[in-house]
Formats: C-alpha cells, sequence, structure tokens
C-alpha cells in the first residue's frame, strides 16, 4: 500500500482490513556524538514512522553494528547504545523481539560510526485510516506537532553547510514522544489527517520538501517570529511531526491538541508548483526533484566508474 519513499512501509493482510507497516531506522552521527541518546533516538524515530502510517507500534527487532568491542571507546558506545535504547523500550511500550549482532567493523584500524539499526513493525486496523507523507489537495493546511527551538548539534546543516561535526545531538523527550504519537495517531485514525510525515534528518525544511516530492505540490512553509530562520528550518528537535489537513478541520486539531497538552501549530499551506519559504527564492518542485534524483546516477556514471 505503500512502497519506498515513504516513512513506513505498509503491506496488507489477505483476508481483512488489517495491515502491517514497517521501518528502520538509526542516526549513527547522533549514536557517536552520544551513544546512549542515539540508542534512544533510533527506537523513537522508529516508532515515529510507523505513526506516520496511521500504524499502532507493536515490537522491534534490531541489528547492532559496531567496530573492534576490545576497544574501551568501542565497547562504552555499544553499552550507551543498549541502555538508551533500553530506556526507550520501556518508556514507549516498544519491545525487543528479536536482533543480532555484528561486529569488528573496521577498516584500516577505523570502526564505522555505532549503528543500532531498529527496525520496528506496527498494526493498521482499518485499511481506510491508511496515510502517507504526500498531501493530496492543495490548499490544504500544514501543521506541526511537536516543539521547535532550533537544535543544530549534531545536525546535517551543520555537517553539510557549515562543514562541522560537533556538540551534542537533540535531546529525546520520551514522554513528549509518547503525548505527540499518542495525538498523531489519534488524530489519523479519527480521519482528520490527510498526510503525515515525522521530521528528522535535515529538519523541517527538509520534511516539508519530501511532502512536496511525493504529491508533486508545492507549499509556503512560514517562519514565526522570534526563531531564527536557519534553526526553525533545519534544527532536528526530536517528536515532531507535519500533517496535512483540511482547513476546515485545523480549528478542531489544534484545540484537541491543547486539550491532550500537545504543541501544534499552522505552518503553511499547500499549493503552487514550488516550496516558498518566507521571502526567500522560492525553489520549483521540479528543481527539488531534480537534485534529489540525479545525484547518484550521476556518482555512478563513466566518470565514476572509470576512476
Amino acid at each position: 500500500l505503500i512502497g519506498p519513499g515513504g516513512d513506513a512501509a505498509v503491506v496488507r493482510v489477505l483476508g481483512g482490513d488489517r495491515a502491517l507497516a514497517v521501518s528502520s531506522d538509526c542516526t549513527p552521527r547522533y549514536c557517536q556524538a552520544h551513544p546512549r541518546t542515539g540508542g534512544m533516538q533510533a527506537v523513537a524515530e522508529c516508532r515515529r514512522n510507523l505513526i506516520a502510517t496511521g500504524a499502532r507500534p507493536l515490537a522491534i527487532t534490531n541489528c547492532l553494528n559496531f567496530g573492534n568491542p576490545e576497544r574501551p571507546e568501542v565497547m562504552g558506545q555499544f553499552v550507551g547504545c543498549i541502555e538508551g535504547m533500553a530506556e526507550a523500550c520501556r518508556a514507549l511500550d516498544f519491545p525487543v523481539v528479536s536482533g543480532n549482532v555484528s561486529l569488528y567493523n573496521e577498516t584500516d584500524g577505523r570502526a564505522i560510526q555505532p549503528t543500532p539499526n531498529i527496525g520496528g513493525i506496527g498494526l493498521i486496523e482499518n485499511l481506510d485510516r491508511v496515510v502517507g507523507i504526500a498531501p493530496t489537495a492543495d490548499d490544504q493546511v500544514l501543521v506541526l506537532v511537536g516543539e521547535t527551538y532550533g537544535w543544530m548539534g549534531a545536525s546535517l546543516w551543520l555537517r553539510e553547510i557549515m562543514g562541522r561535526e560537533e556538540g551534542a545531538p537533540p535531546p529525546v523527550d520520551l514522554a513528549h514522544e509518547q503525548r505527540n504519537g499518542a495525538f498523531v495517531l489519534q488524530q489519523i485514525q479519527g480521519g482528520t489527517v490527510q498526510a503525515c510525515h515525522d521530521v528528522s534528518d535535515g529538519g523541517l525544511a527538509i520534511a516539508v520538501a519530501e511532502m512536496c516530492l511525493a504529491s508533486g505540490k508545492g507549499a509556503e512553509l512560514r517562519i514565526p517570529q522570534g526563531l531564527a530562520a536557519v534553526g526553525w528550518l533545519f534544527g532536528e528537535e526530536q517528536g515532531r511531526y507535519v500533517l496535512a489537513v483540511e482547513p476546515a478541520a485545523l480549528k478542531d486539531l489544534l484545540a484537541d491538541a491543547a486539550r491532550d497538552g500537545v504543541i501544534a501549530r499552522e505552518i503553511g499551506r499547500v499549493g503552487g508548483d514550488a516550496l516558498q519559504v518566507k521571502d526567500l527564492p522560492p525553489i520549483s518542485v521540479e528543481e527539488l526533484r531534480r537534485a534529489h534524483e540525479t545525484w547518484l546516477p550521476g556518482y555512478m556514471g563513466e566518470d565514476a566508474v572509470a576512476a
């Protein structure tokens, strides 16, 4: 029902109205910067990706990929990641039912980044309530669930734009994850949400760009007063989702969020053929697609093979 490009794959269960959602997640740079936080984040992001399709998370498996555990720093990463995973699984009621371990992953004595990959599965009870990341109509309202304050440590923006790899990864508030996830799942199951995408690598701007790519529709994205544009667009705070809802449903959704103690705000609208961020030059969906889809074929072309 949902293939590559979404938050999770969704596969129908034959003989009924149910489906399974499956996702696999890890952010090795977070685990490198702070193993315990990185382990927690991998579990939390996997759970968000399942919820974003309308699935109730059931359980996880894992593949723990590390370097030489005889090195104290690698064993420290291993222990920290497992402790973080365990804390998240307990808090989010997301048990581990299987897994494996791959050690001694090194080249010339240099270890890979710690990569506790999390595979999760969730259950969708009603096929009519499956959602993807693509908004379904112009003029739908984009709503951001979760708090944003501009966390740039260990972010892709810091690495790719500034050429720096430093700082702590964004903290993972497990109570916040639980509350926001329950709210989003309730809204999806109630039929309010037309599209949903979790916010992860690259922050809010990348999440909305991916929604534009999936739908072929542009979007207008606003920057609230009092927050630096870079932090708002590219900060990597956890526990966040972007929802696309019909304008008529917005008031009730925001009221439900306030009732449940969930931070939610309108951040833009769907429409046009470009991603427009405040007063910045628009980026057409065609240009986004070209940037997104041509790099790897170019890299694997004749010049790369010859090199």
